[in-house]
């Protein structure tokens, strides 16, 4: 028995409802003993995040795969958790200490970090709740935390398994060094902007008093730690003065003038100030040139103030000066003691230096302008790992989609740096090393093996300790007071830092699923994972360690494909930023057209390889698209169709019903393929096609007659047909628009399980029949073209015409005889006999017959034909007033890339309507 659907389809509470159920149910992860594992991890975001649209993106798509394996009857999980989030987290929960008047050192460690954790149990994970929104089907019965005890055992271990094959490693090297936060950030935490500054060109003279050699920069204060100034090998005009050295102003400091390919002579001066300190260019000219990384100086201190060289040259007048002030100051005495070259604008004034417009590093969470910075970190050796991963991809073990992303995946782990692992933080996995005095570093996965490692000595660590106490302390302050009194003690202190997130996040695929207490290779069948969601964006960041730690430590790819999507992009194709007010809320768009639209939105713009622009109009069709169904689903209720009673097609005689089985069919068939190869815009559209055109606007149309007594012989076959069809669509759809399809497939009768634990349908090929294709195909084709010359003449829509048929053949004599009380209702035109009647008429040609329709009185003829040609030369001056600006050569090179798109979308237009208008005209004779 139905249960009546209401009139209006709301969203809002369907999709609350239905959610709460399934997980309360347990149907995100349902048993399936001896069922094939199909695994997906998803990326685990922020504890401090909230739903941004790059997400609503990704873990659509992310679901959609994984509805699909679960209707297709595997045991399918979607391994879901957060992660800990190192500088957002620390920086929210220190954040609202400053709101009471307090700081992060006001408390010990401990405490401070289980201030974080009191934070992360009343208010992290809001981002879990907004992807239940969302329709994300994940495993929440199993939700890990980067931090908590299990994944933060298999951490440890890797960084210890690591470190003990000689793969990471504790090194000096340049870092971006954040100074707001006091740590260094990687990559993807810097933001690059576009700001103005200033082009400084100073003379550095030569020590031997026979000249100058002119440098220039950007941040001239650097000049306090320069060690060299470069000149390339092949430029001559500096042949005579390479070896020779350069007595900085300022420090007085003797710096040598070497030879160097990252000089380059068409650049300026040619010659470059090098500070291999402070720049990572200049941290490889510096290597080059023999400079160990111990021994580059180092001016600034960790919140970017002038520190004193390890030379002692810097003046004292600028130590403890913020870089910028100083900055200013080092300018200023170089044009009081005549090294700054001033530079002459066009006007031949003269000023301190040259305006320009520079890239500049700036941290993403603490806004402060980034700097290079030399300090001891931890790394990987990333190009050991890398190896693996390279030919994990080259041999097809993973499989990277588009296959475009291949070239850069390769070229970045083809020339891949040292990974630098520690954090200056408090909040996360700690590094687990302990220092001692007299330089030793231990590496211990607990303090019990630490202790072990002592007493007992380990390859490397030239320990030999028999019978002295070992005392663990806070710092290296705390370890030299307790040695005085405790001589023949040894005395650690456990490294302050912890690891980078992007090091824990790199295990997800296998240490969510019981590594390293788990001796199995597969982890139970969920290893690899059968493939991975991932915006481009970060490929490197993650993807690619995932690749290197996975096939490290299991010995195995941590996925088989790697689909890599675009970004979420403003209607105008910038990049979404809060700078620009451009962002887009997607719990706004959800609040205004419910989930199943905007996931609908995703799918359908999922292009491989190309960006999505936001169009909320789009989204306004799919909730439409969504109301569609859902009249659908009324309108079969109100004429006794319900739900089916067999996964099998019913058996059908009637032209219309086998057709729209086979159409199904091949709906099904479509939708697989297209996500088999990650298509989800061809999945998405295949469905959308089938369910608004073909289901709705002709099927339902062409069996009015049949249900509503215009000619009743086979209603009870069409009632079966149609519920069992509408049963297909809800299973179909079910991956795109959870919410709506299980609302529906709960509404239209009697189920002994709910729509997401359903049979995805068979794509059974005997159910195509051709011959019920061609059939329904040639009435469609012939009621569309009449419904459109009617349109295009002006003939009135209730008008009833007349229709004569020439020239057909015997089948289609046959089709009109069966179509007969189609046709009359849907083109409202009647099969007619006899001549012509005289005066106008349109004739439509179908293959091989002719039909004329006489216009009669209905339309003014004369009128008419005036009108098309008055409308045909309007749109052929558009079209060819259009086509000579695109011929323009000048316009298609300097007019916005906006415009020119809208010329040439404009005149495809027009150059449609001239040719329908066209058409129309020669209907009439």
């Amino acid at each position: 028995m139905t249960t009546e659907l209401p009139k209006t389809f709301d969203p809002a509470e369907l999709e609350s409802r239905w959610y709460r159920h399934w997980e309360a149910n347990g149907l995100f992860r349902p048993e399936r003993d001896g069922a094939d594992p199909w695994t997906l991890v998803n990326p685990p975001p922020n504890v401090t995040g909230s739903l941004h649209i790059g997400h609503a993106l990704d873990n659509t798509l992310q679901d959609i795969l994984v509805r699909h394996a679960r209707l297709k009857g595997k045991d399918a999980r979607w391994v879901v958790g957060t992660d800990h989030a190192g500088i957002a987290t620390q920086m929210v929960v220190e954040r609202q200490m400053n709101l009471r008047q307090q700081k992060r050192t006001d408390f010990t460690r401990e405490e401070f970090v289980a201030k974080v954790w009191e934070w992360k149990e009343e208010s992290g994970g809001e981002i879990t709740q907004q992807l239940r929104r969302l329709g994300c089907s994940m495993d929440w019965s199993d939700e890990r935390f980067t931090m908590d005890e299990g994944f933060s055992k298999a951490v440890l271990k890797v960084f210890v398994e690591l470190h003990r094959q000689g793969l990471l490693y504790r090194d000096k090297r340049l870092v971006n060094w954040d100074p707001g936060l006091g740590t260094a950030i990687s990559d993807l935490e810097v933001e690059t902007r576009d700001v103005k500054g200033s082009f400084w060109h100073l003379k550095y003279p030569l020590a031997d008093g026979s000249g100058f050699i002119e440098v220039a920069t950007t941040r001239p204060e650097t000049m306090l730690a320069d060690m060299a100034v470069a000149v390339n090998a092949e430029d001559t005009r500096y042949t005579a003065l390479v070896g020779k050295m350069v007595k900085l102003p300022i420090t007085g400091r003797l710096i040598p003038i070497v030879t160097d390919e990252h000089a380059d002579p068409e650049l300026g001066s040619g010659a470059v100030k090098i500070t291999p300190g402070h720049d990572f260019n200049d941290f490889e000219v510096g290597r080059r040139a023999g400079i160990e990384a111990r021994d580059m100086l180092n001016m600034l201190d960790a919140k970017a103030r002038i520190t004193q060289t390890a030379d002692g040259l810097i003046p004292a007048e600028l130590l403890g000066i913020d870089r910028f002030e100083a900055r200013k100051l080092v300018v200023a005495r170089l044009k009081e003691e005549g090294f700054l070259i001033p530079h002459i604008d066009k006007e031949g004034a003269a000023h301190d230096a040259e305006p320009r417009t520079i890239a500049t590093p700036f941290g993403d969470r603490s806004g402060d302008v980034i700097e290079p910075w030399l300090t001891d970190q931890w790394y990987v050796d990333a190009a050991t790992l890398a190896k693996p991963a390279i030919e994990a991809v080259r041999s097809g073990a993973t499989k990277i989609v588009p296959k475009s992303w291949e070239k850069t995946y390769f070229n970045w782990m083809e020339n891949i740096q040292p990974w630098c692992v520690s954090r200056q933080l408090w909040w996360g996995h700690r590094i687990p090393a302990w220092f001692a005095l007299d330089g030793r570093i231990f590496v211990a996965e607990s303090e019990e093996e630490l202790a072990g490692l002592v007493t007992s000595g380990s390859p490397g660590t030239g320990v030999d300790l028999a019978g002295g106490a070992i005392l663990i302390v806070e710092n290296e302050q705390a370890a030299r007071e307790m040695q005085a009194g405790n001589p023949d003690a040894v005395i650690l202190w456990q490294d302050n830092d912890v690891l980078d997130t992007w090091f824990s996040s790199a295990l997800w695929p296998f240490a969510t699923m019981g590594w390293p207490e788990n001796p199995d290779a597969t982890l139970g069948g969920r290893y690899p994972n059968d493939v991975l969601i991932s915006g481009f964006d970060i490929l490197f960041f993650w993807d690619a360690r995932m690749m290197m730690q996975g096939l490290h430590f299991m010995k195995a790819v941590p996925f088989k494909t790697l689909y890599l999507h675009g970004l979420v992009r403003a209607a105008d194709g910038q990049k979404m930023s809060k700078s620009k007010g451009n962002v887009v809320n997607p719990l706004g768009l959800i609040d205004s057209y419910g989930a199943d639209a905007l996931r609908f939105f995703m799918a359908a713009m999922e292009s491989q390889g190309r960006d999505i622009k936001m169009d909320e109009r789009r989204i306004e069709g799919y909730r439409n698209f969504a109301t569609k169904l859902w009249n659908a689903a009324r309108f079969a209720q109100s004429n006794g169709i319900s739900a089916s009673t067999t996964l099998e097609p019913p058996a059908a005689q009637l032209a219309v019903n086998r057709w729209i089985v086979a159409e199904a069919v091949a709906t099904v068939q479509a939708i697989d393929l297209a996500l088999a190869d990650l298509r989800f815009d061809e999945a998405a559209n295949s469905i959308y096609q089938f369910v608004w055109s073909r289901f709705c606007d002709w099927y339902l149309e062409l069996i009015k007659p049949v249900l509503q007594g215009e000619g009743a012989e086979g209603a009870e076959e069409t009632r079966a047909v149609a519920g069992w069809v509408l049963d297909q669509i809800l299973v179909m759809l079910h991956p795109f628009m959870p919410f709506i399809t299980e609302e529906l497939w709960s509404k239209m009768g009697p189920r002994d399980h709910e729509l997401i634990v359903a049979r995805w349908p068979m794509a059974d090929a005997r159910a195509l029949d051709p011959a019920a294709a061609q059939e329904v195909d040639w009435l469609i084709r012939l009621v569309s073209e009449i419904r459109a010359a009617r349109t295009e003449l002006n003939v009135p829509p209730g008008a009833r015409l007349p229709v004569f048929v020439r020239d057909a053949s015997a089948e289609t004599s046959a089709r009109l005889g069966r179509q007969e009380a189609a046709l009359a209702r849907l083109a409202r035109v009647d099969q007619a006999a006899g001549e012509v009647p005289a005066g106008g008429s349109l004739q439509i040609i179908v293959d091989e017959a002719t039909f004329v329709v006489p216009l009669g009185d209905v339309v003014d003829i004369e009128a008419e034909k005036a009108r098309l040609a008055k409308a045909i030369a309007a749109a052929e001056k558009e079209r060819d007033g259009l086509a000579g600006r695109l011929g323009n050569a000048s316009f298609v090179e300097k007019a916005k890339p906006e415009a020119v798109e809208k010329a040439r979308t404009d005149h495809a237009e027009k150059a449609a309507e001239a040719e329908r208008l066209s058409a129309a005209l020669a209907r009439l004779g």
